[in-house]
């Protein structure tokens, strides 16, 4: 067990009792993100703003804002296959989510790569992102399965682990 750890990048798995296809269609468009993820997501064509429910595509620029923090995002589809695999620029950062079939599940696997190794990066990107992606991915995984939207969506609360 004397494995170095690696700053510049992590992965999140969850297990999630749905189709693949529904899994996928939840990163898909800015209402499907805005139910288990964001508190705004806004998905940008050459300029122009794409409606609610319109499929992002490679290229895309994005601005994505959360409950219970004023700090907002903004970044690029990187790639989207539209069937299982999905990559976005997000902060100094790459994220790939792809998810596979097995068993009668959806595994959706979540890799955020190129963190910067710098003191601040590691706590900003690498711990600060784990503890919000697997906090995501859970909220993911209770409203597919039909349970509940964990977030705290109250600003008055601010960073709590459900925002």
């Amino acid at each position: 067990m004397n494995e170095e750890l690696d700053w510049t990048k992590f992965s999140r798995t969850v297990v999630i009792d749905a189709r693949l296809e529904k899994v996928m269609d939840s990163w898909m468009s800015q209402a499907q993100l805005e139910k288990f993820f964001l508190k705004e997501a806004k998905f940008y064509k050459n300029g122009v703003q794409k409606e609610a429910e319109e499929r992002i595509e490679l290229g895309d620029s994005y601005e994505f804002s959360w409950y219970g923090t004023d700090f907002t995002s903004t970044g690029e589809v990187l790639a989207n296959d539209h069937s299982n695999h999905l990559r976005f620029s997000f902060l100094t950062c790459v994220v790939d989510v792809e998810c596979v079939e097995e068993h009668g599940y959806a595994v959706l696997n979540l890799t955020q790569s190129k963190i910067p190794t710098d003191d601040e990066s590691k706590l900003r990107y690498y711990v600060e992102c784990t503890r919000g992606w697997t906090f995501y991915l859970t909220n993911l995984k209770s409203i597919l399965e039909g349970g509940l939207d964990l977030r705290n969506k109250d600003d008055r609360f601010q960073r709590v682990i459900n925002t």
